[in-house]
């Protein structure tokens, strides 16, 4: 007797729980459609990421601005634009006035004046291998050239510095020497001369020599030479044979002449042992005969 009723409570909940399903179905189905909005009708707000559905869009957005007062602006003046009378006036030549340039804002832009041509005094024979007898002397190819306007300091000449003497004359020929160095010296003499003994001036490459040697005090200047005011100098700075003697205190004394013999050249650079014999030399016999 107890299984039908079991039966039959099961059955009952089970309709129970159907009905109830039935039901919620309605009640979802009874809303209205205008609650749940379309996709046209969200809007999606990037700056803060909420979502904003459609009765909220107008109020979310920022408000415009309000326009500035403009301030009114001028008229410009109207102007007839006629030929006659834009051209400029006609003015007279005599009205006109002409003004100086002005002067350049820096050297930059100013013309670099012309290099100053060779002068043709200088256009002379060209000595290659020039060799200096003396301060001021040289000799070439068959000639013997004096610069000109100087007073040479001979070769054997000495000069005295309070009370000392010493060779001032060898000291101007070799500092003449050196600042030659065998370099070819270009002197006022004519293509056509020949040989012999010349009294002109010379120069090397762009140095004038009779101002060289004037200038360092190994030569003396004539008094109506053109280099009178560069010996004016030289002998107020002290230069050359106007200047002191040399120091030579820290050079050994030199040996007096004849008291050292000169040193024995062997007879040969090889040494041989025993006593030096002679080698004989070959004869015609002893030479080997030649092959055929």
């Amino acid at each position: 007797m107890m299984r039908p009723l079991h039966a039959a409570f099961a059955v009952t909940c089970l309709l129970g729980m159907g009905m109830l399903v039935i039901a919620g179905g309605q009640a979802l189905n009874s809303q209205p459609s205008a609650a749940i909005p379309s996709e046209s009708e969200i809007v999606v707000d990037t700056d803060i990421g909420d979502v904003i559905f459609g009765e909220d869009v107008q109020d979310s957005e920022p408000d415009a601005p309000e326009a500035l007062p403009q301030e009114p602006q001028p008229a410009l003046p109207l102007r007839p634009i006629e030929p006659d009378i834009i051209a400029p006036p006609e003015l007279e030549p005599a009205e006109l006035e002409r003004l100086p340039p002005r002067e350049p804002l820096s050297d930059l832009s100013q013309a670099v004046p012309p290099k100053p041509k060779p002068n043709a005094e200088w256009q002379g024979a060209t000595l290659f291998r020039p060799v200096a007898s003396a301060a001021g002397r040289i000799s070439a190819q068959d000639r013997a050239v004096t610069i000109a306007g100087i007073d040479l300091v001979a070769a054997g000449e000495t000069c005295t510095d309070q009370g000392r003497q010493w060779p001032c004359g060898a000291r101007a020929t070799t500092a003449f020497r050196a600042f030659l160095r065998g370099r070819a010296v270009i002197c006022d003499i004519p293509q056509e001369a020949g040989s012999g003994a010349f009294t002109v001036r010379c120069r090397l490459g762009k140095q004038d020599i009779g101002e060289w040697l004037v200038a360092n005090g190994w030569a003396r200047a004539d008094a109506d030479g053109p280099y009178a005011q560069a010996a004016e100098k030289a002998q107020k700075s002290g230069k050359g044979i106007y200047g002191h003697a040399p120091d030579l205190s820290g050079l050994p004394p030199a040996p007096p002449s004849g008291s050292v013999e000169p040193p024995k050249v062997p007879d040969s650079i090889i040494e041989l042992p025993g006593p030096s014999e002679t080698i004989p030399p070959m004869q015609p016999d002893d030479l080997p005969a030649p092959s055929r």
